[in-house]
């Protein structure tokens, strides 16, 4: 069975009415990255960042999946799929994905201050300051932050290394190291690129490139993935 690998960006989830960090001149909700995504942020106020992130993943959970999420897990009947994704929301899962790789962290868990391995699933509730793990540290939002090291990213990147093929969609390949990935595509691989903005991006000839939202350019990759794999 053919392999797909999909990286995918935030791009694919505002297509559910979530926004994105780019599209919003750089501010999250009128708040600096640098103040509500990094450990300096953190160390600073975390009572902002736990109330950041806790709006957030009510926003998410509201979020529906998309018709491009649904399509990319129907391509599980037919390929090997991997889907590789820089969003900390589960709408891949929830429309249908088996194998999915967050680098950047799941918004709907909680981590450990004192250890990163403690993780634990959030389901309805919020973080709030006082909330402990099991060793007596405080809580923090399982994400990895601006500054931080991305622990899924060897995973990603030898998921990428035997990929037939490569779709890129709905991220502007700018944000690193999840940008990088493509480096580790063997040289036959097919790629495609899908994003409104393509055009302005700096891409070999031989990429196929569709400049159409997630859900209009489905048309399109059923048609690339018949010659693709």
């Amino acid at each position: 069975m053919k392999k797909l690998v999909v990286l995918s960006g935030a791009g694919i989830s505002a297509e559910s009415g979530i926004s994105t960090f780019r599209d919003a001149g750089g501010l999250w909700e009128g708040h600096e990255v640098t103040k509500v995504a990094s450990p300096e942020g953190w160390n600073e106020n975390p009572a902002l960042v736990l109330d950041f992130y806790n709006q957030r993943r009510r926003q998410i959970r509201q979020a529906k999946p998309n018709k491009a999420h649904q399509f990319l897990a129907t391509l599980e009947h037919n390929f090997h799929v991997e889907i590789v994704t820089q969003n900390v929301d589960d709408l891949h899962e929830r429309g249908g994905s088996t194998r999915v790789t967050h680098l950047h962290g799941e918004i709907l868990k909680a981590q450990s201050t004192i250890d990163p391995q403690l993780v634990y699933p959030l389901d309805n509730k919020d973080i709030e300051l006082g909330d402990c793990c099991e060793l007596g540290g405080q809580l923090r939002p399982f994400i990895v932050w601006f500054g931080e090291q991305v622990p899924m990213l060897q995973q990603a990147a030898l998921q990428v290394s035997t990929a037939d093929a490569l779709l890129i969609i709905g991220t502007s390949l700018q944000v690193y190291p999840a940008a990088g990935l493509v480096q580790y595509c063997r040289p036959a691989c097919q790629i495609a690129v899908v994003d409104p903005k393509v055009q302005e991006m700096w891409l070999p000839e031989n990429y196929f490139c569709i400049a159409k939202t997630a859900v209009n350019a489905l048309p399109e990759l059923e048609d690339w993935l018949k010659t693709a794999l």
